[in-house]
């Protein structure tokens, strides 16, 4: 199976949908496109510069973030998913599965290879580029092995223990991170947050970010976790916005 594209999709309760969206399209200096598809649930963040890779959809239930696979064919993605162990929830002229530990993901056909998204911001760049994954503590092996599994992508280990990630192609726009839920953590299922890289300056970016409407959580060694208008926590990370690498503590 190849992946031509990963957009990441925030589901927001239409209560809080346009505050969540006007917030989201400020974060990643974005311009938000009308809305399309049914009753306009969807629209597009579209980036200054490169392909968008990240929407926001209109839901009547509590806020999330979902993945979208672009891919060539759509019945040979959803039966390899199924195969690894997803199950399979909808499908129309895209398929809506969720993992074996039950983060939702789609597989759509549209899009393909095409110019990543930039940093943003002055003088002190940051770049939406990573998905955090984070998984139920004692289901973590498994759903680090099938989502290595159906992306082909390699599975490496981290310097910090509870992390894992996968070695995208240079052509996707984000990366995929998984989390290990502490012990104390009472989710049944695994959800994801959006992760910002920020360089060393992660915590003068979070001003900008409580600026537009967001709200601080608490300041770790290497992120700052944070919530947007709608409840959804995110991250800014020490993770360079150009090279990707992890930027050391100042």
């Amino acid at each position: 199976m190849d992946i031509n594209w990963l957009s990441a999709f925030i589901d927001l309760p239409a209560t809080v949908f346009e505050s969540g969206a006007a917030f989201w399209a400020r974060a990643t200096d974005s311009t938000l496109s009308a809305s399309r598809g049914p009753d306009g649930a969807f629209a597009t963040l579209t980036p200054a510069s490169g392909e968008s890779c990240l929407g926001v959809q209109r839901l009547g239930q509590q806020a999330r973030i979902h993945l979208d696979f672009h891919v060539d064919s759509l019945p040979e993605a959803r039966d390899h998913a199924v195969v690894l162990g997803a199950t399979l929830i909808y499908e129309d002229n895209h398929a809506v599965l969720q993992s074996p530990a039950g983060l939702t993901f789609c597989f759509v056909t549209h899009g393909g290879r095409a110019e990543l998204p930039q940093p943003v911001g002055t003088p002190r760049l940051h770049l939406l580029n990573q998905v955090s994954i984070d998984v139920p503590h004692d289901r973590f092996v498994g759903e680090c092995d099938f989502w290595s599994a159906l992306t082909g992508w390699e599975l490496s280990a981290t310097p910090l223990q509870q992390f894992a990630s996968l070695s995208q192609p240079h052509h996707i726009p984000l990366r995929l991170l998984l989390q290990q839920l502490g012990r104390d953590d009472e989710s049944s299922t695994a959800r994801a947050h959006l992760d910002i890289a920020c360089g060393p300056h992660f915590v003068e970016v979070s001003q900008t970010f409580l600026d537009y409407g967001a709200e601080l959580v608490e300041h770790h060694e290497h992120w700052t976790t944070m919530s947007d208008p709608a409840g959804l926590l995110f991250c800014l990370t020490r993770r360079d916005p150009m090279t990707r690498a992890l930027a050391p503590p100042v």
